[in-house]
């Protein structure tokens, strides 16, 4: 036994013995616990034999050697300070009353009686005990602060122990054991539970983890500290104000504040491991993506050669005219259909290059009603017979950018303008200069967007449902839109409701115009 282990409250060891005692099996382990119990019996009641002892040493030897009054006050006052020390105050008050008496006894006139005759003799021994009370008090005192340091420092120790082990705890297995049995280990507690409320997963360790499971789901619940049965404690587990679980100790008892550190550790581990767990699933899904990518690339430039032979066949049976009326008609299905084709890699190409960081912009100052106007002639069959409007505001604004790339994105609001909106309904297109952003929009008429669409139609290959029977596509227009706009710094959204039909944006940082102003600028400057 250390001295760590030495300086624990005898009183308090005794009551854990004979609780281990009566609760432990047969046999063995029964008598072990008794013999423990009778063991720390003896060591309480040893201080209350050892000072009455030590004053009948000191009286014989007084009255034998004719010690003066003074020296046996002296020996008497020793016996008790030591006493208090080794045993505690209330073993110091039992000898510093038998010394009392025995000094009046034997030492004080009238000897072998318990007569003062002198007043001065009864203030002198008046004295004596309240001085050996009080400094047997202070003595008992020094050592329980001495105790309560020393506990503070192993607690302390331990915790470090705990929060360093904490930090090597093995992301590949579940990390609620983990937890669990450490603390155990460190502590030398009897049972410990943990509740994860995240996953609503209960960890236990020890003889008592099936009665602990109950108690910490309480605490979670409760917000609180929870007392249970037989020493059990549970404290719950918080993230800043956030409580995220509970743990539940059961066995030597811990004090609060220990347990409220070992409880914000749990906590901070579990935040740890999940955010270990979602950095992992983050890399597995960014390698994906890029798996998916390349695999897309290689697609995309695998079809690029029988594409182009299938096109350049299909146009050339067509135009040679030598077709029956049936076989022109399945020439131009094929036509038709390879040049979807042909659509459909390009697109993927250009998200591809796009994922892949290699799309290099090619950044020119672009007159907005330029860049509209643009967009629209790419697509003025299409739009033959609608009315096409076109904002002037967009005169007076400029963008920095890559024209094509912009031109291609715009391309596609327009297209799906064209093919999802009623037939023969308006398209308008609007440029606006709003908080520091060039706004263009592309406004249809048809039927309305859900709620729950409007984000995810741009993410890659999804189309609404309503879409899905109205024209036909790839879902991967959007979605270029959108990382186009995001090479550019910029961002994209759509507002649609019942009878207004649909407004696609895009809008574009005023950031880049200002930076190639300034250098304009600087270089006038420099001419003049």
């Amino acid at each position: 036994m250390n001295s760590s282990e030495a300086a624990i409250d005898v009183k308090t060891e005794l009551v854990g013995a004979l609780d281990a005692g009566s609760n432990a099996g047969s046999g063995s382990k029964h008598w072990t616990g008794r013999g423990k119990a009778f063991r720390l019996r003896l060591g309480v009641l040893r201080g209350y034999f050892a000072g009455p002892a030590a004053a009948a040493l000191v009286t014989l030897a007084g009255f034998r050697l004719h010690f003066n009054v003074s020296t046996v006050g002296y020996l008497y006052f020793l016996v008790v300070v030591m006493v208090s020390v080794f045993w505690g105050f209330w073993e110091a008050t039992v000898t510093s009353l038998i010394a009392f008496n025995c000094l009046n006894y034997f030492f004080i006139p009238p000897l072998f009686t318990f007569t003062i005759a002198d007043p001065q003799n009864l203030v002198a021994l008046a004295t004596f005990e309240i001085t050996a009370l009080t400094v047997s008090r202070l003595s008992v005192r020094a050592r329980d602060q001495a105790r309560a340091e020393e506990h503070q420092r192993l607690q302390v120790q331990k915790l470090y122990d705990l929060s360093r082990r904490v930090l090597f705890l093995d992301r590949r297995r579940t990390i609620g054991p983990q937890i669990v049995s450490l603390i155990q280990e460190t502590f030398q507690t009897e049972s410990v539970a943990l509740f994860d409320a995240t996953s609503a997963r209960v960890d236990a360790t020890g003889p008592r983890a099936g009665e602990l499971e109950e108690l910490a789901r309480s605490a979670y619940f409760k917000d609180g500290p929870v007392e249970g049965g037989a020493g059990a404690s549970a404290q719950p587990l918080r993230l800043g104000s956030k409580p995220v679980g509970a743990i539940v100790f059961a066995g030597p008892e811990l004090d609060r504040p220990t347990i409220a550190a070992v409880a914000s550790l749990a906590a901070i581990a579990l935040e740890r491991a999940r955010s270990f767990a979602t950095e992992s699933r983050a890399e597995a899904a960014r390698q994906t993506e890029q798996l998916r990518t390349a695999v897309l690339d290689a697609l995309a430039h695998a079809f690029k050669t029988p594409l182009t032979a299938i096109l350049t066949a299909s146009s050339g049976l067509l135009e040679a005219g030598r077709l029956s009326p049936g076989d022109a008609d399945l020439t131009a299905l094929i036509d038709d259909q390879a040049g979807h084709l042909n659509r459909l890699t390009t697109e993927l190409l250009q998200m591809a290059r796009i994922d892949a960081a290699e799309v290099t912009l090619r950044r020119e100052r672009v007159s907005v009603l330029t860049w509209i106007e643009d967009a629209l002639s790419g697509y003025r069959e299409q739009l033959h017979g609608r009315r096409v409007e076109v904002s002037e505001s967009a005169a007076a604004l400029e963008v920095s950018g890559d024209r094509e790339m912009l031109t291609r994105a715009l391309g596609q609001f327009i297209d799906n303008a064209s093919r999802y909106s009623d037939p023969g309904s308006p398209i308008s297109v609007s440029a606006e200069e709003e908080l520091g952003e060039i706004v263009v929009s592309v406004h249809n008429e048809g039927p309305p967007i859900r709620p729950a669409d409007r984000e995810r139609i741009f993410d890659r290959f999804y189309r609404a449902e309503e879409s899905r029977h109205r024209a036909p596509g790839t879902g991967l227009g959007l979605s270029i839109v959108k990382k186009t706009a995001e090479a550019h710094g910029g961002r994209t959204w759509v507002v649609s409701e019942e009878h207004t039909g649909a407004t696609f944006y895009l809008a574009l940082p005023r950031g880049a115009r200002r930076q190639l102003e300034s250098v304009a600028g600087q270089g006038l400057n420099s001419r003049r």
